[in-house]
C-alpha cells in the first residue's frame, strides 16, 4: 500500500481510537454517576473517572518519548471537559418559587401534617345561587403548580356560585418543599384531609383531576377523611394503587401526541447536567433524592418545554394544531424528582379496592374521549366504588378536559355543577358498571 494512503489511514485510525476512548470514558463516568447516586453534584464520579483515566494514560505512555506520552492524555482532557459540564449547576440551587399571580391572592397555610401550602380562594360570583359547601380543587402532576388555564376554569366555577379553594400540593408551585423521603401518595391524602379540616367550613366538595383524582380516590377509601367530604368529582384519574398501575391497555381515542407541533421555549434537557439527571431518574437509575441535582435546583431547571409531547397527549388529535398555551412561563413549576417519588409509592402500594368498596361519599367519574390515561385506571375505580352515582363520558376532549377550546370549559363546568348541586346530568350516565366490558372494547 503506497505511503500516500497509509498516512491518512493511520490518522483516521488514531482519530477513531481517540473517539472510542472519549466515548468509553464518558460511559464510565455515567456508570459511576449511577453507582454513587450522583454524590457531591457528580464530582465524586468525575474525580474517580478522571483519576483512573489519568493513571491509564500514564501507563500507556510510559515507554514513549515525552511528546508521545502526551497523546493518551488528549482523550482524557476531552472527556474530562465534557463530563465536568454534568457537575456544574446552571440555575440557582436554592428554591426560586414563581412570582405572585396578578389576578388572585396567594395565601399560605400550615397544615397539621407539617406541609405549608399555597392557597387560592375564588369566592362565589355571578348570578347563580350561592353554594354553601366549599369546593376544593386538586390539580394534576403530581407535584406541579396550578396552571393559568386551570385558574381560569376555577374562576368559571366560582361564577356559577361555588366557593372555590385550590391549593398547590406540597412541593408544587408556591408551596414549600418537603424532604424527598416525605413525598408519598399517603402524605398527599393526609394533606387533603388536613386542608379540609383547616378550612373549618364543615364537609367539602372536592374536584380531583388526573393525579389529584388519585389523591381523592384514595381519600374516599379512608373513612377518617371521607367523612369530611360531601361529594367527590373524580376527573380523568391515574392508577389508584399498585395493581391498577400495572394495567397497560387500552387507552382512549387518538390524542395529539406525536402529531402536534413541537413545544417551543428553552429546555433544561438541552443542558448536559439536567439531561443526564432527569434521564437517569426517569430510567430509575438515579434515586429521586440523588446527590447530582437537588430538588430545588431540579425544580428551577425544569421547563414547560421539557414536558415535550406529554402536553399534546392531553388533547384530541383533531386539536393538534390549536393546543393552547396552558401556563405562563414564570408560573410553570414541576418537580420531576418528587413526582417520580410519589408515583413510585403508588406503584408499591397494595390494592385499595377492599377499602374503596366501603365508600359512601357520593361521587362522579369524568372520562375524556381522547384520554391519554389507561381506560382500566378509570373503570377500576368505577367497578370498585359503589358510591359513584354517575359517570360522564366527555366527547370531543382529551385528558385536559377544560382547556379553553370552543365550549369545552362550559361543558365541563356544567357536568361538575349539576352533580354537586344534585341536578340532572347534562350527559347520559355512561359507562355504567354493566357497560365496562363493552366500553373497554369499543372506546379505544
Amino acid at each position: 500500500m503506497p505511503p500516500s494512503v497509509i498516512g491518512p489511514l493511520r490518522r483516521v485510525g488514531h482519530l477513531l481510537a481517540a473517539t472510542a476512548a472519549v466515548v468509553g470514558l464518558v460511559a464510565f463516568f455515567l456508570a459511576l454517576i449511577v453507582a454513587t447516586d450522583g454524590a457531591g453534584s457528580g464530582l465524586a464520579a468525575w474525580t474517580a473517572a478522571v483519576g483512573i483515566a489519568v493513571v491509564a494514560a500514564m501507563w500507556r505512555g510510559r515507554r514513549r518519548s515525552w511528546r508521545g506520552r502526551l497523546v493518551p492524555f488528549l482523550p482524557v482532557l476531552v472527556a474530562a471537559t465534557l463530563t465536568l459540564s454534568v457537575c456544574v449547576p446552571t440555575v440557582p440551587t436554592t428554591r426560586r418559587p414563581p412570582p405572585a399571580l396578578s389576578f388572585v391572592t396567594t395565601e399560605y397555610v400550615r397544615l397539621s401534617t407539617g406541609s405549608r401550602v399555597a392557597v387560592y380562594h375564588y369566592p362565589p360570583t355571578g348570578n347563580s345561587p350561592r353554594q354553601r359547601v366549599p369546593l376544593v380543587y386538586l390539580n394534576g402532576g403530581p407535584v406541579r403548580g396550578i396552571s393559568v388555564l386551570d385558574h381560569r376554569f376555577l374562576q368559571r366555577l366560582a361564577g356559577q356560585g361555588h366557593d372555590v379553594y385550590a391549593y398547590e400540593q406540597a412541593g408544587g408551585g408556591r408551596s414549600d418543599l418537603l424532604p424527598m423521603n416525605q413525598y408519598s401518595i399517603t402524605r398527599s391524602v393526609h394533606d387533603l384531609g388536613a386542608f379540609v379540616s383547616k378550612l373549618g367550613k364543615g364537609p367539602a366538595d372536592v374536584l380531583g383531576f388526573s393525579s389529584g383524582a388519585v389523591v381523592l380516590t384514595r381519600a374516599l377509601a379512608d373513612p377518617a377523611i371521607a367523612d369530611h367530604l360531601r361529594r367527590a368529582v373524580i376527573a380523568e384519574p391515574g392508577p389508584m394503587d399498585g395493581p391498577s398501575a400495572r394495567m397497560a391497555e387500552p387507552k382512549g381515542r387518538p390524542s395529539a401526541r406525536d402529531i402536534a407541533p413541537a413545544m417551543t421555549g428553552p429546555r433544561s434537557t438541552h443542558v448536559p447536567r439536567y439531561a443526564v439527571a432527569f434521564g437517569l431518574m426517569r430510567l430509575g437509575l438515579l434515586s429521586p433524592d440523588n446527590g447530582l441535582v437537588g430538588q430545588a435546583e431540579g425544580d428551577n431547571a425544569f421547563t414547560a418545554a421539557d414536558l415535550g409531547s406529554d402536553t399534546a397527549s392531553a388533547y384530541c388529535a383533531r386539536d393538534a394544531q390549536r393546543i393552547p398555551v396552558e401556563d405562563a412561563e414564570r408560573n410553570f413549576t414541576f418537580s420531576a424528582a418528587a413526582s417520580l417519588r410519589i408515583q413510585q409509592t403508588i406503584k408499591d402500594s397494595p390494592s385499595i379496592a377492599p377499602q374503596l368498596r366501603r365508600s359512601r361519599t357520593p361521587a362522579m367519574l369524568m372520562i375524556a374521549e381522547c384520554s391519554s390515561q389507561v381506560r382500566q385506571w378509570q373503570t377500576a375505580i368505577l367497578a370498585d366504588n359503589p358510591a359513584i352515582q354517575r359517570t360522564q363520558y366527555m366527547p370531543g376532549v382529551g385528558h385536559h378536559m377544560w382547556n379553553g377550546l370552543g365550549d369545552n370549559d362550559q361543558r365541563a363546568a356544567a357536568v361538575i355543577a349539576t352533580f354537586l348541586q344534585g341536578e340532572p346530568a347534562p350527559l347520559p350516565d355512561y359507562p355504567t358498571r354493566a357497560d365496562i366490558p363493552t366500553f373497554l372494547r369499543d372506546h379505544k
